[in-house]
């Protein structure tokens, strides 16, 4: 997938992006707060979102076998017992899953945790959706050959990827063509 984003009025730069097909998965490379509990893999078909589930994993076991009020009960409960801020996850593709931050980290968040904790979430889905991008900002060459003809050629001037979802990726494409063509204008 190549996908081109932005070009600067006078047509010399431009941004494109493409899939980013070497991201890590961000529950195994970043530093997360979040402890996701993977409420169902469809019989194996997907992987659990997170290894262990975290503290309160155990608590999940004991009130998972109930798919009625299961997910209430320990909602609740972690609440109650925990300070805990649990949301839950059911995406139309993957494994439904319960996110929940504990109440010691909520507090040095300085950020509404459940903002955190649905950001965490849906970095982790554009991960698993094959949702991750990177940007590839390119300038317009003109190559003089020798009868005079005029060839023009688009080069990479900068990249950058692991871009998470779609429209993050191409805010920060555009920011970055933008900056591109400020300095370029300055330098001038």
């Amino acid at each position: 997938m190549t996908e081109i984003i932005d070009t600067t009025p006078d047509g010399r730069y431009r941004v494109r992006l493409v899939a980013d097909e070497d991201a890590i998965n961000p529950r195994e490379d970043h530093d997360n707060l979040a402890h996701v509990i993977t409420i169902d893999t469809y019989l194996g078909r997907y992987v659990p979102v997170d290894k262990d589930g975290g503290p309160l994993a155990d608590a999940w076991k004991r009130v998972s076998w109930n798919r009625w009020t299961g997910v209430e009960c320990f909602s609740r409960w972690a609440r109650i017992f925990h300070g805990a801020i649990v949301i839950e996850s059911r995406p139309a593709h993957g494994p439904a899953s319960l996110w929940y931050l504990l109440a010691d980290d909520a507090a040095a968040l300085g950020m509404l945790p459940e903002a955190y904790l649905d950001a965490e979430r849906a970095e982790y889905e554009a991960w698993a959706n094959g949702e991750v991008y990177g940007y590839v900002l390119e300038e317009a060459v003109d190559w003089r050959r020798a009868g005079g003809e005029v060839r023009t050629t688009w080069e990479p001037v900068d990249s950058s990827f692991g871009h998470y979802g779609y429209g993050w990726a191409v805010v920060v494409a555009r920011e970055a063509l933008a900056l591109h063509a400020n300095r370029q204008q300055v330098a001038a």
